[in-house]
């Protein structure tokens, strides 16, 4: 998925089908995001613990500074119940961010099971988080991910997040999500991208 200009919220987005597995995201007669079929790897790293991921969390960046606290997916300002509350913070001896994750109820579908857009989601911000040390702004402009499983409500998973490169302003991150049993159940490679600098 590609963004071409900042979602609105609280909005119909419109989906027209290009043929292929190309999509147009659009609102009104503005297009927001593209997507089309892709390929990511799968990460070939060893997760931490669950322990481990607990400790990084308090270390998140995002408590002392966040330019978007809102953030439904790491927002601090997110009560219980209220988005995902994925709080990446840096392992000690490895070069990833990690954090706990527990799907509350609302994000489950029939079954119990999360819904798909929830588990796109928490692919999202740890990249962030591992790209931008001290929480910088930036946006995210493309996001392709693969899902094998998706988890259930109330299980105890763990996000992680890793920087790949810069250039400029632009930054390419990795993420990845395991259940409970460290089975890999998701992964993601993203691109965030900083605002020019305002005059």
């Amino acid at each position: 998925m590609r963004l071409l200009r900042p979602p609105p919220l609280g909005v119909d987005i419109t989906v027209e089908e290009r043929g292929e597995g190309l999509l147009d995201l659009r609102h009104g007669d503005d297009l927001v995001a593209q997507t089309r079929p892709a390929q990511v790897a799968a990460p070939t790293l060893a997760p931490p613990s669950y322990e481990e991921a607990i400790e990084a969390s308090r270390r998140c960046v995002g408590f002392a500074h966040h330019p978007f606290p809102t953030c439904f997916v790491c927002g601090p300002q997110r009560g219980r119940g209220d988005g995902l509350r994925i709080f990446p913070g840096r392992l000690t001896d490895r070069e990833l961010v990690a954090a706990p994750w527990v799907p509350e109820d609302s994000l489950g579908a029939e079954g119990g099971i999360v819904r798909p857009e929830f588990m796109w989601a928490a692919l999202d911000c740890p990249g962030w988080f591992a790209s931008l040390t001290h929480a910088r702004i930036a946006l995210l402009g493309e996001l392709t991910a693969h899902v094998d499983r998706r988890v259930h409500v109330g299980e105890s998973c763990l996000a992680i997040g890793w920087h790949i490169g810069s250039r400029g302003r632009s930054h390419e991150a990795g993420t990845a999500l395991y259940d409970e049993d460290g089975e890999l159940c998701g992964f993601a490679r993203a691109t965030w991208i900083e605002p020019r600098p305002t005059e």
